[in-house]
């Protein structure tokens, strides 16, 4: 038997499906008419919500395919939460599924780039540590220090080039060339920052995110680019404010 509360989202959600059995409008009276508007009201809320969210992916696709592709989804995926600015978080698997949209391959990884901004956004605040803590330590016990990022931390790596084409259609970028980008996310001060990396800062970083010492994290790093250069990648996470903690090795 299908739960009443089942029933009443679905038909939330979906205008082709019929007012549920014993809604009135407060006045005895069936609820058709009024109860199409609030589905109508709640709709167009949630698209709203996602085209906020999403707007590289409304500018790539147009605003009308937008609305259209997010009614699909917003039937798939209805809210978790009443937060809606939370809203979304399946929207990039959802493109990497959805047929109508396949022979645009890089949708999915730029939803993921603009979701991963979102989280960014709204993740907890952390203290960054002092630059001179590292300098004062002896090297040996660099080598082997491990580092804490903060929450806001995040890198999202593609076989597109998700920055330039996010660049292009926000800040009036150069046009993308086809290659693949890894970005790194970071939020120094109240705003989501990204910087693509190389090959080897890439790498650099997921080590340490993994709990990898140092000297390890640099010798992946290395492995992936034999140029990489250890002071640069560690000027970057401490100039985005990024290393929040540190585990000095034995000295």
């Amino acid at each position: 038997m299908t739960h009443p509360q089942s029933t009443f989202h679905a038909a939330l959600l979906d205008s082709t499906r019929p007012t549920p059995d014993g809604l009135s409008d407060g006045q005895g009276n069936p609820a058709g008419r009024r109860f199409a508007v609030y589905r109508n009201n709640v709709a167009v809320g949630l698209t709203d919500a996602l085209e906020t969210s999403f707007p590289v992916i409304t500018k790539l696709i147009g605003q009308e395919n937008f609305r259209k592709v997010a009614g699909t989804f917003l039937r798939q995926h209805p809210p978790q939460n009443p937060m809606m600015m939370t809203y979304g978080a399946e929207f990039p698997a959802f493109l990497s599924t959805f047929q109508p949209l396949q022979h645009l391959g890089y949708l999915p990884d730029v939803a993921r780039l603009e979701q991963a901004l979102r989280i960014a956004y709204h993740a907890a605040d952390a203290r960054p540590i002092d630059p001179a803590i590292l300098q004062s330590l002896p090297p040996d016990a660099l080598a082997e220090t491990r580092f804490t990022l903060a929450p806001a931390t995040q890198l999202i790596a593609s076989r597109w080039p998700v920055h330039a084409i996010w660049a292009f259609n926000m800040e009036d970028g150069p046009k993308p060339q086809p290659g693949p980008q890894t970005v790194l996310i970071t939020r120094p001060d109240y705003d989501p920052q990204m910087t693509p990396l190389s090959p080897g800062t890439a790498a650099f970083i997921t080590a340490l995110q993994t709990g990898a010492p140092l000297a390890d994290a640099t010798d992946t790093a290395t492995e992936a680019e034999p140029k990489f250069d250890l002071g640069t990648a560690l000027s970057l996470l401490l100039g985005t404010q990024t290393i929040t903690d540190i585990r000095p090795g034995a000295s």
